[in-house]
């Protein structure tokens, strides 16, 4: 099974591998880690993400290790959402209501925008915006990229697609 796990981490060396050690020990695959050192936590750590490949059964055992460890889980759970791509959107975005365009494809159950970055030279100009959508499977991923296409085709946005490959 697939999890995200997300732990708080002192910014200072070997902590990382706090979390590695029992990784590998437990017979877990590590996929991806997200490791931003610019964001912080109001307790002054980092909050450091990791997709790990492990068998169900080992899940609990992983995070009484990581914990042991005296490292703090924030939070982990099964990842539901596999297939992932970026966009741009250019046009007027923010007169066209973003939250709209958002809402539109997190309201499918199967797909969520995960990310947004807007950029507004001025006010009356067009702006662009670089979404990232989460889906559950490569054709529930089309089919979001298609609402995408027909909301912002009725609004009047240019969609550049995609900007990645999707995950899965």
């Amino acid at each position: 099974m697939i999890v995200t796990i997300v732990v708080e981490l002192d910014d200072k060396p070997g902590q990382l591998l706090k979390v590695i050690e029992p990784i590998s020990r437990m017979g877990g695959n590590i996929i991806s880690i997200v490791h931003d050192r610019h964001r912080v936590t109001p307790m002054k750590k980092i909050p450091v993400e990791f997709v790990v490949d492990i068998k169900s059964d080992r899940l609990e055992r992983l995070i009484e290790l990581i914990r042991e460890a005296k490292i703090q889980v924030r939070s982990y759970n099964e990842m539901r959402l596999l297939a992932t791509e970026s966009f741009l959107l250019i046009g007027h975005i923010i007169h066209t209501d973003l939250s709209d365009t958002i809402n539109t494809i997190d309201k499918t159950g199967f797909a969520e925008v995960v990310e947004a970055r807007i950029t507004m030279p001025k006010l009356d100009e067009p702006s662009t915006a670089l979404i990232t959508i989460s889906a559950r499977g490569k054709e529930e991923m089309r089919k979001a990229v298609e609402l995408l296409k027909e909301v912002c085709e009725r609004k009047n946005i240019m969609v550049i697609e995609p900007l990645n490959d999707d995950l899965v």
